[in-house]
């Protein structure tokens, strides 16, 4: 069991917040979930970081750069100030959030609003700077069976 503090800023032990999504439960909300990946970013897990990003984006991603940045730096804090949940099917939702970290360079925060998807029982993050491919009237990359203007395509 570990005891560690959860580097989410949850307050939690690791084991009782982002380590069992780290463990494979999926993320009950795209809060826990984004949390989840700053907690991945903190421990060095690429792999978790490269399989909750939106499936059709996966190939796009440099997994050096990710690893380089994870790896490099030390990160000190999380702050999540809005969560919101779109309704509808399949189901998106935005997390506006504050990371900070330090690197060779000093230290950095960074604030952002991400877009998340949720599908067959999972949400993922759909990554903004990872071209989707798709034309307006292409089935959405999301696998929602809707086309993508309908769907994922206001969210990038």
């Amino acid at each position: 069991m570990n005891t560690a503090s959860c580097p989410c800023a949850s307050g939690q032990a690791l084991d009782q917040c982002c380590g069992r999504y780290h463990a494979g439960v999926p993320a009950p909300s795209a809060d826990a979930l984004m949390r989840s990946r700053y907690s991945a970013y903190a421990l060095g897990l690429i792999d978790y970081l490269v399989t909750t990003t939106l499936p059709a984006q996966q190939a796009g991603l440099d997994r050096q750069a990710i690893s380089a940045w994870s790896l490099g730096s030390t990160w000190l804090g999380l702050a999540v100030e809005n969560a919101q949940a779109i309704s509808g099917e399949p189901e998106h939702a935005y997390v506006t959030f504050t990371a900070r970290w330090r690197d060779a360079d000093g230290e950095h925060s960074h604030q952002e609003r991400s877009a998340f998807v949720a599908h067959a029982g999972r949400w993922y993050f759909i990554d903004p700077t990872v071209d989707l491919k798709s034309g307006r009237n292409d089935p959405c990359p999301c696998a929602s069976g809707q086309k993508f203007k309908k769907c994922c395509s206001s969210y990038l």
